[in-house]
């Protein structure tokens, strides 16, 4: 029998005007601390966030999200964030903001398959 891992997830949601406080699901951010491991994985789905918003800037969405994939992977791009161990990236990535991009506060969970649990969360949650 395989071991079991306590993991955290959160959802990762764009809010394209704030103040109404409407959001759309765009991805999953999967974090173990005991492995080190964190991983995302993003889909942008437009047609919802125009539904939401007709004037949402689209390009700099994706630019919001790009820079979440990089320090989640811990990309060197001159963030300080990416350089920091998974658990301090996940806890960075999932503080509360009031921006366009903020994520759902965190869950917990137990798997043996970190791999999988992102995916089926992401099949879950997003797709």
């Amino acid at each position: 029998m395989s071991d079991k891992h306590l993991f955290e997830y959160a959802l990762i949601r764009i809010v394209p005007r704030v103040e109404r406080e409407e959001f759309v699901n765009v991805g999953v951010v999967v974090c173990c601390k005991k492995k080190d491991w964190i991983a995302c994985k993003i889909y942008l789905p437009e047609a919802k966030l125009l539904a939401l918003d007709p004037e949402v800037d689209l390009e700099t969405i994706t630019c919001y999200l790009e820079s979440f994939e990089k320090i989640c992977r811990g990309e060197k791009m001159g963030n300080p964030i990416a350089l920091q161990d998974a658990a301090s990236r996940f806890r960075w990535l999932t503080a509360m903001r009031s921006s366009m991009l903020q994520t759902s506060r965190p869950h917990t969970g137990l798997t043996a398959d970190l791999e999988g649990t992102l995916e089926n969360l992401f099949a879950e949650y997003v797709a």
